[in-house]
């Protein structure tokens, strides 16, 4: 099952072994925000725990532009509304995770790029605290990279996933690495995490996006795989993979839902309209998990599937 490289299946016949898995996602179900204006929120993390009250954080964007902003909401009569007086921060693609005993925090910043004008450069910042209200910048990773996550695997061990594109990762691979503990976090240790080699074809990519610290030592990525169609219209399915830390060592990808499972609705452009990217997964003790995602990058939806990690 485990395999130092992968055997470089394709969106198409991930898809192909999809369609034919007997158990798929039910319960589609649209997550409703108010407090936000005419705004979107999309691409939010799943639950969470902070002060004891559940919070989501979200994506909070314009339709007609990507100069977003991430919010903390609470659920209040059906609805998710922004929590008062939480920070807000500039970013996009949040993401949030336990390590000792920290809460740490990140998402992707934009900004002008330094050489193409009239586009933008972007780069992960993570913050630490130990609730929302206390969080502060500590780390930035590396210009052009997205999707970089972590998981504290023991005591004074934190694995890094990775996503490089360019001339190391092409449109974008996983890499993988480890410190000891978030001081040492920084762009350079994470510009040298190893490639997951044969993960993905040169014309397709994907990334990490939420891990899970699984009982019998593996950590289960929650993630995406993506490509282009002939028309130049983009496709993201939500995936998993088991990484064996030890060995470094992973399973082959599998698709756990696609973008007819949830409920139809807008796209931020029509080339949008096919995409979902994993936000997090709740899993649950009668062996189903929810799922959170953002879909065409304009609305937040969960779906219950099969626990990926059983």
């Amino acid at each position: 099952m485990f395999k130092k490289i992968g055997s470089r299946q394709t969106c198409a016949q991930l898809l192909e072994k999809y369609h034919k898995m007997v158990s798929k996602p039910r319960h589609p179900e649209k997550l409703m925000f108010d407090g936000v204006g005419e705004k979107d929120v999309y691409n939010t993390t799943a639950p969470f725990f902070d002060d004891g009250e559940l919070v989501i954080a979200g994506r909070v964007e314009s339709r007609d532009n990507e100069y977003s902003q991430v919010y903390f909401f609470v659920e209040k009569n059906g609805k998710w509304v922004p929590r008062t007086n939480a920070p807000i921060f500039s970013l996009q693609d949040p993401f949030v995770t336990k390590i000792g005993g920290e809460m740490v925090f990140g998402g992707v910043q934009i900004f002008p790029h330094p050489v193409h004008k009239g586009q933008f450069g972007w780069r992960t910042v993570f913050y630490r605290g130990k609730r929302i209200a206390e969080l502060k910048e500590f780390a930035k990773g590396p210009e052009g990279m997205k999707d970089i996550r972590l998981v504290e695997i023991g005591k004074d061990r934190i694995g890094i996933f990775t996503r490089p594109q360019g001339e190391k990762g092409g449109r974008g691979t996983i890499g993988y690495t480890e410190i000891s503990r978030l001081e040492q976090l920084t762009a350079e240790v994470i510009e040298q995490a190893e490639l997951l080699e044969g993960q993905f074809i040169e014309e397709e990519w994907g990334g990490a996006n939420e891990l899970h610290r699984l009982q019998d030592g593996t950590i289960g990525v929650l993630g995406h795989i993506a490509c282009f169609d002939d028309k130049g219209d983009r496709h993201y399915y939500p995936m998993v993979f088991l990484f064996d830390p030890d060995t470094r060592q992973f399973s082959d990808l599998r698709i756990i839902a696609t973008r007819s499972d949830f409920i139809d609705g807008p796209a931020k452009r029509p080339d949008l309209k096919d995409v979902v990217f994993s936000g997090g997964l709740i899993r649950k003790e009668d062996g189903t998990a929810e799922l959170y995602c953002g879909t065409s990058d304009a609305e937040t939806q969960k779906i219950t599937i099969p626990d990926p990690f059983l």
